[in-house]
């Protein structure tokens, strides 16, 4: 009696983390030693070549460098047939086109594109998302630490564009607003119909909170991440998960059953 072939395990994920000597990529680089089914391949700072991904036998690029970076980066990634995940800011409608007629070129390839690697803030823009079709005005409020580089935040942006495009959908209108004269931009960014306003303090992380207002009440969905460890759990789903996703996944809650 012959015993039955079995398949070759998968191979686990080996990981390049790009931006590996800044804040976030140090706590990345320490998550993917630490999770389990990933391997660390390489640690690349801004002055390492993207060759040295390739040399050192990587299947997957995890991007937290900086926005002017970022895509010759994920375009690098995808032309040798690498999965990327990425957390780098500055992935706007134009660059996400341009990426999507890249991968389709390279169909097997998985990108994932997080404004926010926590769970607790996905789940929060989402529930405020649901939640904004009921209410008759919505504001959003953005603060983060003096360090950060953009404005709006990425994450502010993403969860402006959740709320919008599920008002629009219901058919709820813009929330009232009589301003009529607003010259030094006091009343925030407008994203997708809705107003972001966004402070920088010191002592702060990341902080985000929703208004959502009716007559008589307000409803305040917040999220506070107090340390970058909020965001490890999100990073090991993404590179456990982008392999299987093929194409372009903008946001987390794409990996997440959210309904």
């Amino acid at each position: 009696m012959t015993d039955t072939p079995h398949a070759a395990p998968e191979a686990a994920p080996r990981v390049a983390v790009l931006g590996a000597n800044g804040k976030m990529g140090r706590r990345a680089v320490e998550a993917v030693r630490a999770a389990e089914g990933l391997e660390l391949a390489a640690e690349l700072g801004s002055r390492d070549p993207l060759t040295a991904v390739v040399d050192a036998g990587a299947t997957h690029v995890l991007d937290l460098t900086v926005p002017d970076a970022s895509p010759d980066n994920v375009a690098f990634a995808v032309e040798n047939g690498l999965h990327a995940v990425v957390g780098t800011s500055g992935w706007g409608p134009e660059r996400r086109v341009a990426l999507e007629a890249r991968l389709a070129e390279h169909p097997g390839v998985g990108v994932l594109i997080a404004p926010n690697f926590s769970v607790g803030s996905v789940l929060a823009s989402a529930f405020a998302a649901k939640a904004a079709r009921w209410f008759e005005s919505v504001e959003l409020i953005e603060l983060h630490h003096p360090a950060k580089l953009d404005a709006p935040s990425g994450t502010a942006v993403r969860t402006a564009e959740l709320i919008g495009d599920a008002r629009a959908a219901a058919g709820v209108g813009p929330s009232p607003d009589a301003t009529e004269r607003d010259p030094d931009g006091a009343r925030g960014a407008v994203v997708n119909g809705v107003h972001v306003h966004a402070v920088r303090l010191r002592g702060l992380e990341a902080h985000q909170e929703v208004l959502l207002g009716g007559p008589g009440e307000q409803l305040v969905v917040r999220h506070d991440a107090f340390d970058r460890g909020a965001y490890m759990p999100g990073v090991v789903l993404g590179l456990r998960t982008v392999a299987s996703r093929p194409g372009l996944t903008y946001g987390l809650d794409g990996y997440l059953d959210l309904g």
